[in-house]
């Protein structure tokens, strides 16, 4: 089983995904460590990935892989992770995001780019929303783990924040 979690920084997926049982592949872990990456954007202060190089490292993977870029990858499944835009904009500029970023952070999760991305590459039968607002991480980690046994239905479209707009 290959599961993806995804989602707009901020949203909780590395820090859900560390409370899994099972592997884990941290996508963006592996672009710096490995140089999978093909230039810095100096404006958002953040790597282009190489996304052909990144599918060239995790070959025929299974169990989790996790980061904004993960529904890119061949998955079974795909975990979006969704947060309501001002608390996420809260979240980054406490990770010391610019005011820019954050704000472009919560527009992005506002527009569901990352749901319009994973529904468009593997369709609504194999994408879960999992909502993360004023939940615990452990609470996420129960719901990925709902999706990897098959005891969660697929949910594109559940999570609607475009009142934030």
């Amino acid at each position: 089983m290959r599961v993806a979690v995804t989602g707009t920084p901020g949203t909780g997926k590395t820090t859900a995904t560390t409370l899994l049982d099972g592997p884990v592949v941290h996508l963006n872990e592996l672009v710096r460590e490995a140089g999978l990456w093909t230039e810095r954007d100096e404006e958002r202060d953040s790597l282009v990935a190489d996304l052909e190089a990144v599918r060239e490292a995790v070959g025929d993977w299974s169990g989790v892989a996790e980061s904004h870029l993960a529904h890119h990858l061949d998955a079974d499944r795909v975990v979006v992770l969704r947060c309501r835009p001002d608390v996420l904009e809260d979240r980054l500029r406490e990770r010391g995001a610019s005011e820019e970023k954050a704000a472009e952070n919560a527009e992005s999760e506002a527009l569901d780019v990352i749901l319009s991305e994973a529904v468009d590459r593997h369709g609504t039968g194999n994408v879960y929303e999992i909502d993360t607002t004023g939940r615990t991480p452990a609470e996420v980690a129960a719901d990925i783990e709902a999706v990897i046994a098959g005891d969660r239905e697929p949910s594109a479209g559940d999570v609607d924040f475009l009142e934030y707009l």
